[in-house]
């Protein structure tokens, strides 16, 4: 009897093998011999049209309570298409659906007579509300297709820092700003016109594999806070209506954490219809990809090194004779006075062109040299927004005493508004070059929301030499500008104002009638919580920035003061 169990256990393991080897072999032949033929038929049989379904990431605002906005986000809807060969008469479904939807009436006609074609689109972003009153219609040949597409709830709001998204071939990619920046964050998946939801299962196996898990897609969270951004831009809008400059634009910022609260340039658009707009230039951010000689808001930094290396102070003073000999020409103060034995304060206070010479002179040439760089003007800040441009500082390696006194009041050296508000955040946060930035976390497809936080840089000031500079500018705020008439009683605020010259293209010296004004401030000054920099090319119908820019800056200090509720400092 045992010989007889053993003979049959083995009998069955045999037919076991055996029918185990006959489904090796035929999954052989299915998958490697014959796969391509199969998986041919199996597409012919379970294909079904279908669309674009990249499920491109959300970008959000960040409200000052933690609350996400939307600032791009997919929109899903419908696309009309018709099958010309099954289409009853045009006339009268051209009739019905026009009555319901927009419908181009050239293309239609054009697709519905074209014969034996089996699929033509005629329609986009057809809402769910019209394909519901055109499904009940039941016209043979017309179908209804899932559609996506991208939106910008915000409209103009930020626009030139959100981007929008355009096409490269049949792709969609971001083409400006964050959208182009974190592409590849904001991508997620994507298939073509024709699936086979089948053979995806299997399919996509290998894939799903080999998914890089270090390749984090997903959601982006911004720090911009949309009422912040929108006080800005009806701020820009003002100077812009008043001053008609060619352009206008402002950053407002965390001078601590480089975190970008608000930033926006004028003129704009709306990134829902950017295939309108007739000027592209508008799409770009002059902030980030534009580099300006920004005039004296580079003072402070000047009397700060000087503060730093020991050479001058607050009331150290020297005789203005209103012009001094540089390189065989003349540096003179834009007001064309001499002022006779003054003090460091009264350089910031006046604007003096050549107290700033006479610090750089204290400091010498190599170390003043040496500082610009230790601030990284000259180099990209490398915030997370596409096609930054680096400032230029080549004309002060000609060593020539003329460059180097420019230099001092912000001329003959260029700067993009992002390199300089940098620069200026290490005199509001004690001596520290902080990392500008937009994105603030990424909320991941797994569900997992990770914070992004660039950290700060070297520090390139004491924190005695920018308390020093920063009672200066509370000094000079408070008393000369605009005659004292923005003083705050309650807060302390420390700025300056700036008026540059503009280059002639190629070297050929400057425009005698076009300026660049500049402005910038931080509050409260002596703990600040925002710095604000403000930038207007070309400005008509006043010469200084402290006619068109100091009052935009007091309008949005006291707007950010009641909004977030910060309390007095003196």
């Amino acid at each position: 009897m045992k010989t007889r169990f053993v003979l049959r256990t083995r009998i069955l393991a045999g037919c076991f093998v055996f029918a185990a080897l006959l489904f090796i072999g035929q999954l052989y032949l299915v998958q490697i011999v014959r796969g391509v033929e199969y998986r041919d038929k199996a597409s012919a049989r379970y294909v079904k049209q279908g669309f674009d379904t990249e499920n491109r990431g959300n970008i959000y605002f960040t409200t000052k309570d933690g609350e996400l906005v939307s600032a791009a986000v997919m929109q899903t809807g419908w696309r009309i298409a018709i099958k010309p060969d099954e289409l009853p008469d045009a006339d009268s479904v051209y009739a019905q659906l026009s009555a319901l939807t927009p419908i181009d009436k050239e293309r239609f006609y054009a697709y519905a007579a074209k014969k034996g074609d089996p699929y033509e689109e005629i329609a986009f972003r057809v809402p769910d509300d019209v394909a519901q009153k055109i499904r009940p219609l039941k016209i043979p040949g017309l179908l209804l297709v899932r559609d996506q597409w991208r939106i910008y709830p915000a409209h103009e709001l930020a626009a030139q820092t959100v981007g929008f998204v355009g096409y490269q071939g049949d792709k969609r990619v971001g083409v400006y700003g964050l959208e182009k920046s974190w592409q590849d964050t904001l991508v997620e998946r994507r298939s073509g016109l024709y699936v086979n939801p089948f053979a995806e299962i299997f399919t996509n196996l290998r894939a799903v594999a080999s998914i890089n898990p270090a390749g984090e897609r997903g959601s982006i969270v911004t720090s911009i806070e949309p009422s912040v951004q929108r006080n800005l831009e009806e701020v820009l809008g003002e100077i812009m209506k008043s001053y008609t400059p060619n352009l206008a634009g402002g950053i407002i910022m965390d001078p601590h954490t480089g975190a970008i609260i608000a930033m926006a340039t004028r003129p704009t658009y709306d990134p829902n219809t950017y295939s309108t707009v007739a000027n592209p230039g508008v799409f770009r951010n002059a902030l980030v990809e534009s580099t300006f000689e920004m005039g004296s808001i580079m003072k402070p930094l000047t009397m700060a090194a000087g503060i730093d290396k020991g050479v001058v102070t607050p009331t150290t003073t020297y005789k203005d004779t209103g012009c001094i000999g540089k390189s065989g020409k003349k540096v003179c103060n834009s007001d064309q006075k001499a002022h006779g034995l003054v003090s460091m304060q009264t350089v910031l206070n006046q604007s003096l062109n050549t107290g700033a010479s006479f610090v750089v002179d204290k400091i010498g040439h190599e170390v003043f040299s040496a500082f610009l760089h230790d601030l990284e003007l000259g180099k990209k800040t490398g915030i997370d927004l596409p096609s930054e441009a680096a400032g230029q500082l080549k004309s002060i390696e000609n060593g020539y005493d003329l460059d180097y006194a420019s230099a001092s009041f912000g001329q003959g050296i260029s700067v993009s508004s992002i390199e300089m508000i940098r620069a200026l955040s290490t005199l509001a946060n004690g001596g520290v070059l902080p990392n500008p930035h937009i994105v603030t976390g990424i909320k991941l497809t797994n569900g997992i929301t990770r914070s992004i936080n660039p950290g700060t840089g070297p520090r390139v000031l004491s924190a005695s030499s920018t308390e020093a500079v920063t009672n200066m500018l509370i000094e000079t705020y408070d008393t000369a500008l605009i005659g004292g008439a923005l003083k705050q009683e309650h807060y302390s605020l420390a700025a300056k104002t700036g008026t540059a010259q503009i280059a002639k293209p190629g070297g050929g010296g400057y425009y005698t009638d076009r300026t660049l004004h500049s402005f910038f401030g931080y509050f409260p000054a002596r703990d600040p919580k925002f710095i604000i920099f403000l930038i207007a090319v070309e400005p008509h119908g006043q010469e200084f920035s402290a006619a068109t820019l100091s009052r935009p800056f007091s309008n949005l200090a006291k707007y950010l003061i009641n909004y977030y509720n910060i309390p007095p400092d003196r």
